[in-house]
This record gives C-alpha cells, sequence and structure tokens, in this order.
C-alpha cells in the first residue's frame, strides 16, 4: 500500500500536541523535521504512480462507456432497420460491457480517491513542514530559557536544603544550649544543698550567746565586787 496506508496518522497528526508531549521538544524538533521531509519525499514519489493508475482507470472507463453508447446506438438503428437479430448482437454485447463498466467505475473510483488522499497529505505535510521550520528557532530559544531557569530552580533548592540543615543545627545547639543549663542549674542547687547541711552542723557546734538573764546576772556580780573592795 505504500505511504497511502499512513493516510489517518499524516492527517490526524498534529504538531503542537506531539511537541507538547515531548520531554525535550528541542531535541525532538530535528527528528520531527527529518520524518515530515521523509514522508513528503515518499509522497511525491508515490503520487505519480496513483495519479497514473487514476488516469488509467478513467481512461478504460471512458472507453468502455463509449462502447457501450456506440452498440446502443446501433442497436437502436438495427431496429429502426427491421433487423431485430443484429439489435439482439448490439444488445448482448453491450451487457458484457456493462459488467465491465461497472468494475471500471469502482477500480477509477479507488485510483481517484487515493489520488486525492495524496494531494491532501502532500499539502499537508507542506504545512507542517513550513510551520515546524518557521517556529524552530523560535522554541529552541524558549527551550534554552527554560533550560536556564531550571538550573537557577536546582540551585535556589539546593541553597533551601543548605539552609534547611543549618536551622536544623541551630535548632540542635540550642537544644544543647538548653541541655547544658539545666545542668548548671541543677549543680547550683546541689551545691547549694551541701552548704545548708554544712552549716546546720556548724550551727549545732556553735555556741549559744548568753541570754539576757546569764548578762543581768552577770552585771549584779560585778557591781557587788566592786563594793566589796570599797568598804
Amino acid at each position: 500500500m505504500g505511504i497511502i496506508s499512513r493516510f489517518k496518522d499524516i492527517m490526524s497528526a498534529n504538531i503542537n500536541a506531539l511537541l507538547d508531549k515531548c520531554e525535550d521538544p528541542e531535541k525532538m524538533i530535528d527528528q520531527y523535521m527529518r520524518n515530515l521531509q521523509s514522508d513528503l519525499g515518499k509522497v511525491k514519489a508515490e503520487t505519480a504512480s496513483v495519479m497514473a493508475d487514476e488516469q488509467r482507470a478513467k481512461r478504460e472507463l471512458d472507453e468502455c462507456t463509449a462502447e457501450i453508447n456506440k452498440l446502443q446506438a446501433y442497436a437502436e438503428k438495427a431496429v429502426a432497420a427491421g433487423n431485430d437479430d443484429d439489435a439482439r448482437q448490439f444488445l448482448a454485447k453491450k451487457q458484457t460491457l456493462v459488467t465491465k463498466q461497472q468494475a471500471f467505475q469502482q477500480t477509477y473510483t479507488l485510483a481517484a480517491d487515493n489520488a486525492a488522499k495524496m494531494r491532501q497529505m502532500h499539502d499537508k505535510l507542506v504545512n507542517d513542514i513550513n510551520e515546524l521550520d518557521s517556529r524552530r528557532d523560535t522554541i529552541k530559544a524558549k527551550m534554552k530559557v527554560a533550560k536556564a531557569q531550571q538550573t537557577d530552580n536546582k540551585m535556589t533548592s539546593g541553597m533551601g536544603k543548605a539552609e534547611s540543615s543549618l536551622s536544623a543545627f541551630d535548632r540542635m545547639e540550642a537544644k544543647a544550649d538548653r541541655m547544658l543549663d539545666e545542668a548548671n542549674a541543677m549543680a547550683e542547687l546541689n551545691t547549694a544543698g551541701a552548704d545548708n547541711s554544712i552549716k546546720d552542723l556548724e550551727d549545732k557546734y556553735k555556741v549559744s550567746a548568753p541570754a539576757v538573764d546569764d548578762e543581768l546576772a552577770a552585771i549584779k556580780a560585778k557591781m557587788e565586787f566592786i563594793d566589796l573592795n570599797m568598804i
């Protein structure tokens, strides 16, 4: 069948949709261009053969139709001349050609349809190639910008991860500081407890201050001693 068998695929192909599905349109655009040019070359090569088939089928159909019309005319003349037997022979031959005419008509219809499809494919491929060619530079420029943006995004993402790591270290450092502060506070509490115990022990053996009565008795004794000496 050749390229004609790909009629539906070629006619339904959408350049924009194909490019949108590509992960890397910049890389695929040249491949699409090569594919389109290859298909166009096949269409051009096969179009001549398909059109020749159409012309041949048309010629055979026209010749057969002309022969049928001629036999019909002879049959009418024979009847007019009163020669029914001759008329029957003309009509019998005509019936044979009518059967062939139907076959020629089918062949011509198919050939004409194929020729029309080849012309449609040719026009579609030419348009696709022109569109792709006109957009190729634009697409490649956009892809360069997109790739540059992706690189920036990766760098930004890396910085974000670094900042996240630093934040984690800050949290760990703060936790360590908090644990150290709590340990120091506990140590101070323990030291204060020990000092208080020693102080209590010292107070146990410390000589108590003289009571008021004792001091009063001492004053009186001192005064009595002075009076005795004066006598």
